[in-house]
């Protein structure tokens, strides 16, 4: 059925001393006349609230999900056009992704219809828009016999026999066994028509699998000969890491047997350069079935990452079930025109959302286990709260007044650090987390609080007075109603903000290592200096330099600077190119070369955990969208992780690429 309404979008950036325009253009292809209705749009765009709008009005503004009315009188005929422009956007596009990406009319008597959107069309680039994983071709010869990625630490094969029809991995012990049977539920999803693993009555080559002491706990060593291949390794992990090693180069040799062989000699040892090698993913702004992380979670696997940072929890939604509250996932995992949370970040009217049982979790979290994988849950405190607190309004200082802005466009968005039911509610949901996810390592946010944060609270002007003086109280509460920085997070080291912060962190900390909990947070968590180093890690993302400064504090630090770890950026600068910019940009081979510790001091190294990928979602509502950012740079970063820096080689790299995997099958024309 044909749309009654059709969206149309134009971007024209600042240029000649003539001002950026965002001209929107709705038409009515229904066959009646309308009149009293508004247009309601969403998309990572966000117009500002003091923009310039010819045409109309912007009457409603929340976040990327603006309201627009005509002129008054205005009636739209079957066929006609209504244009409008705005003149000023807190977060302009820089790619198709970011302009509106759907779009509905709220009609005279308060229905609702649906638009048909086109993508944003740009003035200054009209080339194709770019949808699917980048097509590395496999080259007739290879710079290396075998295909795996990561690279090994060392490899020494020779020869080439007879490509096996398959592999038939036989455990001993019950170490080895558990890894075997892993590998065939990997296998057996990933690439469910190749057969990778079969018995030998299907002509499956016998894999000895054992475990062995004196390696480390990832370590492996694979050994070829006439006879056949054994893997050995202390651990089920590394048995497993020893057959993901074997599958790959079966692959490879099947696949490409003109340049690729299947080793009759030597041998592979292989160990990782680092302990965390991770990926995150933001389920909040878009939502991801259980099937999908499970499918995502395999191929982490599949590339040797060991660390799945699972966020649950943003402005945009609530998505873990929880017991004590249940309106958090009735109310805050769900979006829709005249529900709590508006259609956001191209949610439509209808509602759409969801979130993950008890049950879901357990059972991805087992997966995550028999894949070798560590699942870190996050509950992103005490910013990024908007769903929390229009779920559980209580939760805010009766006596507040006043607005203030995150950089997303929220307001009032954070939990209060000086009202008491907020604790309650948090040590409750943490111990229901704690009973989920067998990690003992909770990731707790701690980013992008604005500066005027509580400005307009009594509670938290008390406790500003009691921690900090008067002087600084009254100074904070002069930015009440000052909407902060709209362009880009605030900087709130120093402030009464990061004074409040640091109170709050200390508590919910020292609550956690109560519980015997590893805390993890943004590099922001750090304000203060007042969480425990020993029980806590943080991840750096603004750039290498901040996180090379907090590892010279102590801290022990995970690497992900968005610059080239966020898997959200675009890959070029071209409009056609999906995704954000406000980090830069990064191709495949400029995330591989990265070196994330470059210029780092030895003892800053000592802090060093490893590195993450961050995959935040606000371009993915188009899933070949996910398959372009994602991958190869997915690979890229598992490389980075596991491979020694002497050892990379984006020659290499790029002509096994061609062989992995991405989430959703959609590649490059």
């Amino acid at each position: 059925m044909t749309s009654p309404f059709r969206l149309e979008t134009f971007w024209k950036p600042a240029a000649g001393g003539e001002a950026l325009s965002y001209t929107l253009r709705l038409t009515n292809r229904s066959d009646r006349t309308v009149s009293g209705f508004t247009l309601r749009i969403s998309g990572p765009a966000r117009i500002d609230p003091a923009a310039t709008i010819e045409g109309g009005a912007l009457t409603a503004r929340l976040s990327n999900h603006p309201e627009f009315t005509p002129p008054p009188h205005t009636e739209l005929a079957p066929g006609d056009s209504w244009p409008l422009t705005a003149r000023g956007l807190s977060y302009p596009p820089r790619h198709w992704t970011d302009g509106a990406t759907t779009a509905y009319v709220v009609l005279a008597d308060g229905s609702t219809a649906p638009a048909a959107v086109a993508p944003t069309h740009s003035a200054a680039d009209n080339a194709p828009l770019k949808r699917g994983t980048e097509r590395f071709p496999v080259p007739a010869s290879a710079p290396v016999p075998v295909s795996v990625i990561p690279w090994p630490e060392a490899v020494a094969v020779g020869g080439r026999r007879a490509v096996p029809a398959g592999l038939a991995p036989r455990g001993e012990g019950p170490e080895a066994e558990q890894a075997a049977a892993a590998f065939a539920e990997l296998t057996g999803a990933l690439f469910p028509a190749e057969g990778i693993v079969r018995p030998a009555a299907e002509g499956g080559l016998a894999i000895g699998l054992a475990t062995e002491p004196g390696f480390g706990p990832e370590a492996y060593r694979i050994a070829f000969s006439e006879t056949g291949v054994t893997v050995r390794a202390s651990t089920r992990t590394g048995l497993l890491y020893g057959l993901i090693t074997l599958g790959q180069i079966w692959r490879g040799a099947r696949r490409h047997p003109e340049t690729f062989s299947f080793p009759a000699a030597g041998e592979i040892r292989d160990s990782p350069a680092h302990g965390w090698r991770g990926s995150h993913l933001d389920v909040a702004r878009q939502f991801y079935s259980s099937a999908e992380v499970a499918r995502f979670l395999q191929l982490l696997a599949w590339s040797k990452m060991n660390r799945f940072h699972w966020h649950l929890s943003d402005d945009e939604a609530w998505r873990v079930e929880i017991d004590a509250y249940p309106e958090l996932t009735r109310v805050g995992a769900w979006r829709g025109h005249g529900l709590a949370l508006p259609p956001l970040l191209g949610s439509g009217p209808e509602p759409q959302g969801g979130y993950y049982s008890k049950q879901a979790i357990r059972e991805l979290v087992a997966q995550a286990d028999r894949l070798g994988i560590v699942v870190v849950p996050e509950i992103d405190i005490p910013g990024h709260c908007h769903a929390v607190l229009q779920a559980l309004p209580h939760l805010r200082d009766p006596g507040e007044h006043g607005e203030y802005q995150s950089v997303q466009g929220f307001p009032n968005n954070c939990l209060n650090p000086a009202h008491e039911p907020v604790y309650g509610f948090l040590e409750t949901v943490f111990d229901e987390l704690i009973a989920l996810f067998p990690s003992k390592i909770i990731h707790v946010g701690a980013d992008e609080v604005p500066l005027a944060a509580w400005s307009g609270s009594p509670l938290a002007l008390d406790r500003l007075r009691q921690v900090g003086g008067d002087a600084l109280a009254d100074q904070h509460a002069t930015l009440v109603n000052t909407i902060g920085n709209r362009h880009g997070a605030d900087a709130i080291e120093g402030s009464a903000t990061a004074v409040l912060q640091a109170e709050f962190l200390r508590r919910v900390q020292r609550f956690l290592a109560s519980r015997g909990v590893v805390t993890g947070g943004w590099e922001e968590a750090a304000h203060g200096d007042v969480i425990e180093k020993d029980r806590s890690y943080l991840v750096g993302w603004r750039s290498v330099e901040v996180s090379a400064e907090l590892a010279g504090r102590g801290y022990d630090i995970v690497v992900a600077p968005g610059q080239r770890y966020y898997l959200d950026m675009s890959q070029g600068t071209a409009w056609s190119e999906p995704g954000a910019g406000w980090a830069g940009w990064s191709g495949p081979q400029e995330t591989y070369e990265f070196e994330a510790t470059q210029g780092w001091t030895e003892d800053q190294r000592q802090h060093l955990m490893g590195v993450q990928a961050c995959i935040w979602s606000e371009p993915m509502t188009d899933r070949a969208v996910f398959d372009r950012l994602v991958f190869p740079r997915l690979s890229a970063i598992a490389e980075a992780g596991w491979t020694r820096k002497e050892s990379k080689s984006w020659a290499r790299f790029s002509a096994l690429m061609g062989l992995m995997p991405n989430l959703y099958g959609h590649w490059a024309e």
